[in-house]
């Protein structure tokens, strides 16, 4: 189950990255976050709360559609279900 969560957020990351109307320095910092969580040497309690604080810094920036907000806020809410 956990795997489950982990690949439905990576794939809400990728959307975001693949999303032109995002800012460039909100997809980067989806991509790092993808990178993070996949990251198995960290344990995963660590992994989560990473990405939860950087998905709110992104998600906090006033350059991001409101569009790319919903979807972080949703890729959190899964994060969550591991927490």
């Amino acid at each position: 189950m956990t795997d489950d969560i982990i690949v439905q957020v990576c794939d809400g990351l990728d959307m975001l990255n693949e999303d032109t109307s995002i800012p460039r320095n909100i997809r980067r910092g989806a991509e790092e976050v993808k990178v993070l969580l996949l990251k198995n040497a960290d344990p995963l309690d660590v992994r989560v709360s990473t990405a939860t604080s950087r998905l709110d810094e992104l998600a906090n920036d006033p350059n991001i559609p409101l569009h790319g907000r919903t979807l972080i806020w949703n890729i959190m809410s899964r994060l969550e279900e591991l927490a």
